[in-house]
Protein backbone atom coordinates (compact mmCIF):
# COMPACT_ATOMS: atom_id res chain seq x y z
CA UNK A 1 0.00 0.00 0.00
CA UNK A 2 2.54 2.47 0.94
CA UNK A 3 4.55 1.69 -2.46
CA UNK A 4 1.18 2.57 -4.55
CA UNK A 5 1.12 5.55 -2.34
CA UNK A 6 4.48 6.53 -3.54
CA UNK A 7 4.47 5.58 -6.78
CA UNK A 8 1.03 8.12 -7.30
CA UNK A 9 2.97 10.93 -5.56
CA UNK A 10 5.70 10.79 -7.70
CA UNK A 11 3.61 10.38 -10.72
CA UNK A 12 1.58 13.50 -9.67
CA UNK A 13 4.68 15.62 -8.82
CA UNK A 14 7.33 14.64 -11.14
CA UNK A 15 6.34 16.81 -14.34
CA UNK A 16 6.12 20.09 -12.74
CA UNK A 17 9.28 18.84 -11.56
CA UNK A 18 10.73 18.10 -15.00
CA UNK A 19 9.18 21.20 -16.39
CA UNK A 20 11.16 23.20 -13.91
CA UNK A 21 14.25 21.28 -14.63
CA UNK A 22 13.66 22.34 -18.55
CA UNK A 23 12.54 26.02 -18.35
CA UNK A 24 16.10 26.15 -15.34
CA UNK A 25 18.21 25.01 -18.84
CA UNK A 26 16.84 26.83 -21.48
CA UNK A 27 17.43 29.61 -19.60
CA UNK A 28 21.05 29.02 -18.62
CA UNK A 29 21.20 28.08 -22.27
CA UNK A 30 19.90 31.70 -23.38
CA UNK A 31 22.42 33.15 -20.78
CA UNK A 32 25.40 31.27 -22.36
CA UNK A 33 25.03 32.23 -26.16
CA UNK A 34 24.60 36.20 -24.43
CA UNK A 35 27.89 35.92 -22.63
CA UNK A 36 29.75 34.03 -25.85
CA UNK A 37 28.04 36.63 -28.41
CA UNK A 38 29.50 39.83 -25.78
CA UNK A 39 32.93 38.41 -25.52
CA UNK A 40 33.13 37.67 -29.54
CA UNK A 41 32.21 40.98 -29.98
CA UNK A 42 34.45 42.68 -26.99
CA UNK A 43 37.70 40.14 -28.51
CA UNK A 44 36.88 41.89 -32.15
CA UNK A 45 36.38 45.23 -30.52
CA UNK A 46 39.72 45.12 -29.15
CA UNK A 47 41.64 43.74 -31.88
CA UNK A 48 40.50 45.97 -34.26
CA UNK A 49 41.28 48.96 -32.01
CA UNK A 50 44.56 47.29 -31.37
CA UNK A 51 46.03 44.68 -33.48
CA UNK A 52 44.73 45.24 -36.76
CA UNK A 53 47.27 42.71 -38.73
CA UNK A 54 47.47 38.68 -37.67
CA UNK A 55 50.69 38.84 -37.75
CA UNK A 56 52.08 36.08 -34.77
CA UNK A 57 53.61 38.39 -31.79
CA UNK A 58 56.76 38.03 -29.85
CA UNK A 59 57.37 39.58 -26.73
CA UNK A 60 60.63 40.72 -25.91
CA UNK A 61 62.35 39.31 -22.75
CA UNK A 62 63.14 41.10 -20.00
CA UNK A 63 65.12 40.01 -17.34
CA UNK A 64 64.26 42.51 -14.21
CA UNK A 65 62.72 45.36 -15.23
CA UNK A 66 59.02 45.04 -14.68
CA UNK A 67 57.56 48.73 -15.74
CA UNK A 68 57.25 48.20 -19.66
CA UNK A 69 56.93 45.73 -22.52
CA UNK A 70 57.85 45.32 -25.76
CA UNK A 71 55.72 43.04 -28.01
CA UNK A 72 56.90 42.61 -32.01
CA UNK A 73 53.85 42.15 -34.13
CA UNK A 74 56.17 42.22 -37.60
CA UNK A 75 55.52 44.63 -39.38
CA UNK A 76 55.34 47.15 -35.99
CA UNK A 77 56.02 46.60 -32.34
CA UNK A 78 54.09 47.47 -29.25
CA UNK A 79 55.50 49.38 -26.46
CA UNK A 80 53.56 49.53 -23.12
CA UNK A 81 54.50 51.66 -20.50
CA UNK A 82 53.33 49.92 -16.85
CA UNK A 83 53.74 51.48 -13.62
CA UNK A 84 54.92 55.33 -14.45
CA UNK A 85 54.97 56.35 -11.09
CA UNK A 86 54.15 54.82 -7.60
CA UNK A 87 50.57 53.64 -7.32
CA UNK A 88 50.29 54.18 -11.06
CA UNK A 89 46.80 52.54 -12.22
CA UNK A 90 46.88 53.32 -15.85
CA UNK A 91 48.64 51.38 -18.46
CA UNK A 92 50.51 53.32 -21.93
CA UNK A 93 50.28 51.91 -25.32
CA UNK A 94 52.41 52.97 -27.80
CA UNK A 95 52.63 51.37 -31.58
CA UNK A 96 55.86 51.79 -33.07
CA UNK A 97 56.66 51.47 -37.01
CA UNK A 98 58.95 52.00 -39.48
CA UNK A 99 56.66 52.42 -42.50
CA UNK A 100 54.18 55.11 -42.89
CA UNK A 101 51.88 52.14 -44.79
CA UNK A 102 51.67 51.12 -41.38
CA UNK A 103 50.77 54.13 -39.39
CA UNK A 104 47.96 54.43 -41.80
CA UNK A 105 46.76 50.96 -41.26
CA UNK A 106 46.94 51.89 -37.25
CA UNK A 107 45.07 54.94 -37.39
CA UNK A 108 42.13 55.90 -35.32
CA UNK A 109 43.33 53.09 -32.70
CA UNK A 110 43.11 53.41 -28.92
CA UNK A 111 46.81 53.74 -28.70
CA UNK A 112 48.98 56.67 -26.77
CA UNK A 113 50.84 57.66 -30.36
CA UNK A 114 52.05 55.90 -33.05
CA UNK A 115 55.30 56.57 -33.76
CA UNK A 116 57.94 56.08 -36.11
CA UNK A 117 61.47 54.39 -35.42
CA UNK A 118 64.22 54.71 -35.34
CA UNK A 119 63.83 58.03 -33.39
CA UNK A 120 65.75 61.24 -35.12
CA UNK A 121 65.66 63.77 -32.37
CA UNK A 122 64.46 63.46 -29.13
CA UNK A 123 64.01 65.10 -26.14
CA UNK A 124 64.63 63.30 -22.70
CA UNK A 125 63.92 64.97 -19.55
CA UNK A 126 65.95 63.78 -16.59
CA UNK A 127 69.55 63.45 -16.82
CA UNK A 128 69.36 59.86 -16.21
CA UNK A 129 68.26 59.15 -19.53
CA UNK A 130 71.35 60.50 -21.14
CA UNK A 131 73.69 57.28 -20.67
CA UNK A 132 71.30 55.14 -22.81
CA UNK A 133 71.64 57.77 -25.73
CA UNK A 134 75.30 57.95 -25.65
CA UNK A 135 75.83 54.02 -24.79
CA UNK A 136 73.68 53.07 -28.32
CA UNK A 137 75.46 56.27 -29.98
CA UNK A 138 72.37 58.40 -30.12
CA UNK A 139 73.33 61.08 -28.18
CA UNK A 140 73.17 63.57 -31.87
CA UNK A 141 69.74 62.92 -31.44
CA UNK A 142 69.19 64.90 -28.63
CA UNK A 143 67.64 68.12 -29.43
CA UNK A 144 66.55 69.56 -26.02
CA UNK A 145 66.64 69.06 -22.12
CA UNK A 146 64.79 71.26 -19.10
CA UNK A 147 68.41 72.61 -16.79
CA UNK A 148 71.08 71.66 -19.34
CA UNK A 149 73.40 72.44 -16.19
CA UNK A 150 72.65 69.54 -14.65
CA UNK A 151 74.31 67.17 -17.07
CA UNK A 152 77.80 66.11 -16.98
CA UNK A 153 78.13 64.27 -19.71
CA UNK A 154 81.63 65.06 -21.55
CA UNK A 155 80.33 64.29 -24.82
CA UNK A 156 76.62 65.52 -24.39
CA UNK A 157 78.54 68.86 -22.86
CA UNK A 158 80.38 69.55 -25.69
CA UNK A 159 76.98 69.40 -28.11
CA UNK A 160 75.59 71.84 -25.36
CA UNK A 161 78.68 74.22 -25.80
CA UNK A 162 77.74 73.53 -29.78
CA UNK A 163 74.89 74.85 -29.44
CA UNK A 164 73.25 71.72 -30.51
CA UNK A 165 70.91 71.24 -27.66
CA UNK A 166 68.43 74.16 -26.67
CA UNK A 167 67.78 74.43 -22.63
CA UNK A 168 63.60 73.96 -22.05
CA UNK A 169 63.58 75.61 -18.44
CA UNK A 170 62.15 73.62 -15.69
CA UNK A 171 61.01 70.15 -16.20
CA UNK A 172 57.41 71.06 -14.17
CA UNK A 173 57.26 73.82 -16.94
CA UNK A 174 58.46 73.18 -20.29
CA UNK A 175 59.06 76.34 -22.31
CA UNK A 176 57.12 74.92 -24.93
CA UNK A 177 57.34 77.41 -27.29
CA UNK A 178 60.97 76.46 -27.80
CA UNK A 179 60.10 73.04 -27.78
CA UNK A 180 57.76 73.38 -30.37
CA UNK A 181 60.68 75.22 -32.26
CA UNK A 182 62.33 72.26 -31.99
CA UNK A 183 59.86 70.18 -32.98
CA UNK A 184 61.27 66.88 -31.57
CA UNK A 185 59.72 63.44 -32.91
CA UNK A 186 59.19 62.58 -29.30
CA UNK A 187 59.77 63.75 -25.45
CA UNK A 188 60.55 61.13 -23.19
CA UNK A 189 58.79 62.30 -19.69
CA UNK A 190 58.74 60.80 -16.20
CA UNK A 191 56.32 61.85 -13.28
CA UNK A 192 55.55 61.04 -10.02
CA UNK A 193 51.64 61.22 -9.85
CA UNK A 194 50.78 62.12 -13.98
CA UNK A 195 49.39 65.53 -13.17
CA UNK A 196 52.10 67.32 -15.92
CA UNK A 197 50.00 69.86 -17.65
CA UNK A 198 53.04 70.50 -19.59
CA UNK A 199 52.98 67.23 -20.92
CA UNK A 200 49.32 67.15 -22.17
CA UNK A 201 49.78 70.92 -23.58
CA UNK A 202 52.84 69.51 -25.54
CA UNK A 203 50.54 66.10 -26.45
CA UNK A 204 48.35 68.58 -28.04
CA UNK A 205 50.71 69.97 -29.90
CA UNK A 206 50.87 66.58 -31.84
CA UNK A 207 54.22 65.58 -30.29
CA UNK A 208 54.02 62.40 -28.79
CA UNK A 209 55.13 62.28 -25.11
CA UNK A 210 56.63 58.64 -23.82
CA UNK A 211 56.42 58.17 -19.64
CA UNK A 212 59.69 56.86 -18.62
CA UNK A 213 59.24 54.51 -15.34
CA UNK A 214 62.80 53.69 -14.77
CA UNK A 215 63.17 54.90 -11.32
CA UNK A 216 60.30 53.34 -10.16
CA UNK A 217 62.34 50.09 -10.40
CA UNK A 218 63.16 48.25 -7.52
CA UNK A 219 66.22 46.75 -8.08
CA UNK A 220 69.65 48.37 -9.94
CA UNK A 221 70.00 45.61 -12.51
CA UNK A 222 65.61 46.49 -13.58
CA UNK A 223 66.88 49.68 -13.48
CA UNK A 224 69.28 49.70 -15.93
CA UNK A 225 67.91 47.41 -18.49
CA UNK A 226 65.90 50.38 -19.50
CA UNK A 227 68.23 50.67 -21.83
CA UNK A 228 66.03 48.54 -24.01
CA UNK A 229 62.98 51.14 -24.14
CA UNK A 230 65.60 53.16 -25.79
CA UNK A 231 66.85 50.61 -27.83
CA UNK A 232 63.45 49.96 -29.33
CA UNK A 233 62.58 53.48 -29.73
CA UNK A 234 66.06 53.62 -31.95
CA UNK A 235 65.35 50.16 -33.94
CA UNK A 236 68.51 49.24 -32.14
CA UNK A 237 67.68 46.18 -29.68
CA UNK A 238 70.19 43.69 -30.43
CA UNK A 239 72.69 46.74 -28.99
CA UNK A 240 70.63 47.44 -26.17
CA UNK A 241 70.50 44.52 -25.21
CA UNK A 242 74.15 43.50 -25.83
CA UNK A 243 75.18 46.34 -23.71
CA UNK A 244 72.62 45.49 -20.68
CA UNK A 245 74.10 42.33 -20.67
CA UNK A 246 77.79 43.48 -20.37
CA UNK A 247 76.55 45.41 -17.34
CA UNK A 248 74.69 42.32 -16.10
CA UNK A 249 77.61 40.29 -16.11
CA UNK A 250 79.81 42.62 -14.46
CA UNK A 251 77.49 43.84 -12.07
CA UNK A 252 77.25 39.53 -10.76
CA UNK A 253 80.87 39.26 -11.40
CA UNK A 254 81.74 41.98 -8.76
CA UNK A 255 79.09 40.86 -6.43
CA UNK A 256 80.14 36.99 -6.15
CA UNK A 257 83.82 38.35 -5.55
CA UNK A 258 82.45 40.70 -2.75
CA UNK A 259 80.19 36.96 -1.40
CA UNK A 260 83.29 35.54 0.05
CA UNK A 261 84.59 37.89 2.29
CA UNK A 262 83.80 37.03 5.56
CA UNK A 263 84.36 40.46 7.63
CA UNK A 264 81.28 42.78 7.01
CA UNK A 265 81.34 46.30 7.82
CA UNK A 266 79.04 48.39 9.52
CA UNK A 267 76.99 51.08 7.35
CA UNK A 268 75.51 54.21 7.99
CA UNK A 269 73.92 56.54 5.14
CA UNK A 270 72.48 59.69 4.57
CA UNK A 271 72.36 62.83 7.15
CA UNK A 272 70.30 65.56 8.55
CA UNK A 273 67.82 67.83 6.73
CA UNK A 274 65.23 70.22 8.98
CA UNK A 275 65.81 67.93 11.65
CA UNK A 276 65.05 64.69 10.03
CA UNK A 277 67.57 61.93 9.28
CA UNK A 278 67.11 60.84 5.94
CA UNK A 279 68.27 57.25 4.75
CA UNK A 280 67.70 54.64 2.29
CA UNK A 281 64.74 52.04 3.59
CA UNK A 282 65.66 48.34 3.63
CA UNK A 283 64.01 47.60 0.24
CA UNK A 284 65.52 50.43 -1.60
CA UNK A 285 67.95 50.15 -4.56
CA UNK A 286 70.53 51.11 -2.10
CA UNK A 287 70.16 49.17 0.20
CA UNK A 288 70.01 46.37 -2.13
CA UNK A 289 73.46 47.36 -3.52
CA UNK A 290 75.38 47.22 -0.09
CA UNK A 291 73.88 44.05 0.47
CA UNK A 292 75.07 42.59 -2.51
CA UNK A 293 78.41 44.90 -1.71
CA UNK A 294 78.38 42.18 1.75
CA UNK A 295 78.48 45.14 3.85
CA UNK A 296 76.37 45.04 6.97
CA UNK A 297 73.91 48.55 6.70
CA UNK A 298 72.83 48.89 9.76
CA UNK A 299 69.25 49.94 8.83
CA UNK A 300 68.18 47.06 6.43
CA UNK A 301 65.69 45.34 8.11
CA UNK A 302 63.33 48.82 7.79
CA UNK A 303 60.87 48.08 5.38
CA UNK A 304 59.82 50.32 2.11
CA UNK A 305 61.42 51.16 -1.08
CA UNK A 306 62.12 55.05 -0.62
CA UNK A 307 63.89 56.75 1.91
CA UNK A 308 63.57 56.20 5.54
CA UNK A 309 62.68 59.35 8.26
CA UNK A 310 64.28 59.18 11.57
CA UNK A 311 65.06 62.08 14.14
CA UNK A 312 68.75 62.11 15.38
CA UNK A 313 68.77 60.16 18.02
CA UNK A 314 67.57 56.97 16.71
CA UNK A 315 69.81 56.97 14.03
CA UNK A 316 72.85 57.66 16.86
CA UNK A 317 71.76 55.17 19.00
CA UNK A 318 72.14 52.54 16.38
CA UNK A 319 74.54 53.83 14.24
CA UNK A 320 77.10 55.65 16.56
CA UNK A 321 79.69 53.01 15.88
CA UNK A 322 79.35 52.45 12.66
CA UNK A 323 83.01 51.35 10.23
CA UNK A 324 81.73 53.76 7.02
CA UNK A 325 79.44 56.66 6.77
CA UNK A 326 78.11 57.14 3.21
CA UNK A 327 76.29 59.56 1.35
CA UNK A 328 75.56 62.14 3.95
CA UNK A 329 73.94 64.14 1.58
CA UNK A 330 75.13 66.81 -0.16
CA UNK A 331 78.17 68.05 2.35
CA UNK A 332 81.22 67.80 0.26
CA UNK A 333 83.84 67.59 2.91
CA UNK A 334 83.97 66.53 6.81
CA UNK A 335 83.92 70.27 7.64
CA UNK A 336 80.78 71.14 6.03
CA UNK A 337 79.58 68.67 8.06
CA UNK A 338 80.83 69.94 11.43
CA UNK A 339 79.88 73.42 10.49
CA UNK A 340 76.22 72.20 9.40
CA UNK A 341 75.44 70.21 12.64
CA UNK A 342 78.31 69.22 15.42
CA UNK A 343 76.64 66.10 16.51
CA UNK A 344 77.69 64.58 13.35
CA UNK A 345 81.45 64.52 15.06
CA UNK A 346 80.42 62.16 17.80
CA UNK A 347 80.39 59.23 15.10
CA UNK A 348 82.89 57.19 14.95
CA UNK A 349 82.89 56.75 11.09
CA UNK A 350 83.22 60.65 11.12
CA UNK A 351 86.44 60.79 13.84
CA UNK A 352 87.94 57.83 11.69
CA UNK A 353 87.51 59.76 8.78
CA UNK A 354 85.94 56.80 6.92
CA UNK A 355 82.73 59.31 5.25
CA UNK A 356 82.80 58.71 1.29
CA UNK A 357 80.62 60.58 -0.98
CA UNK A 358 79.27 61.26 -4.28
CA UNK A 359 78.78 64.63 -4.47
CA UNK A 360 82.35 65.69 -5.10
CA UNK A 361 82.51 63.94 -8.60
CA UNK A 362 81.04 66.52 -11.08
CA UNK A 363 80.70 67.68 -14.53
CA UNK A 364 81.96 71.30 -15.64
CA UNK A 365 78.44 73.32 -14.60
CA UNK A 366 77.91 71.38 -11.67
CA UNK A 367 76.41 68.19 -12.18
CA UNK A 368 76.78 65.61 -10.04
CA UNK A 369 77.20 62.55 -12.43
CA UNK A 370 75.91 59.81 -9.98
CA UNK A 371 72.36 60.94 -10.84
CA UNK A 372 73.12 61.00 -14.65
CA UNK A 373 74.79 57.84 -14.93
CA UNK A 374 74.50 55.93 -11.60
CA UNK A 375 71.22 54.63 -12.43
CA UNK A 376 72.53 53.41 -16.24
CA UNK A 377 75.87 51.71 -13.86
CA UNK A 378 74.94 49.98 -11.43
CA UNK A 379 77.97 47.70 -12.16
CA UNK A 380 80.47 50.96 -11.40
CA UNK A 381 78.36 51.92 -8.38
CA UNK A 382 78.80 48.35 -6.42
CA UNK A 383 82.45 48.37 -7.62
CA UNK A 384 82.94 51.39 -6.14
CA UNK A 385 81.35 50.44 -2.81
CA UNK A 386 83.16 47.01 -2.77
CA UNK A 387 86.57 48.74 -3.00
CA UNK A 388 85.42 50.94 -0.07
CA UNK A 389 84.07 48.35 2.35
CA UNK A 390 86.44 45.85 0.97
CA UNK A 391 89.78 47.44 -0.05
CA UNK A 392 91.92 44.44 -0.42
CA UNK A 393 89.38 43.41 -3.74
CA UNK A 394 89.43 44.54 -6.93
CA UNK A 395 92.89 46.04 -5.61
CA UNK A 396 93.74 48.08 -9.09
CA UNK A 397 90.02 49.94 -9.58
CA UNK A 398 89.77 53.52 -8.95
CA UNK A 399 86.27 54.47 -7.86
CA UNK A 400 84.57 55.78 -9.96
CA UNK A 401 81.62 57.89 -8.21
CA UNK A 402 82.22 57.55 -4.28
CA UNK A 403 85.15 60.13 -3.09
CA UNK A 404 86.38 59.99 0.86
CA UNK A 405 85.69 63.41 2.34
CA UNK A 406 88.85 66.04 3.03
Amino acid sequence: MMMDLFKSINKKYKPPLLLLQRTTMKFYNVVRIILVFLLCVHCKDHSSKNLPNKNIETIIPLKYAQGFSIIDFNTYKVLEIKNPWPKSNKAYQYALVTHDSIKKELSGTSFEAIITIPIKSIVVTSTTHIPSLELLEEEQTLVGFPGIDYISSKKTRQRIDDQLVRELGKNEGINTEVLLELSPEVLIGFGIDGNNRTFETIKKSSIPVIYNGDWVENSPLAKAEWIKFFGVLFNKEKQADSIFNTIEKDYLEAKLLARNVIEQPTILSGAMHNDIWYLPNGNSTEAQLLQDANTHYLFKNSKGTGSLSLNFETVFEKAKNADIWLSPSNFSSLEALEKNNAHYTLFKAFQNKNVYSFNNTKGATGGVLYYELGMARPDLVLKDLIKICHPELLKHYVPYFFKKLD
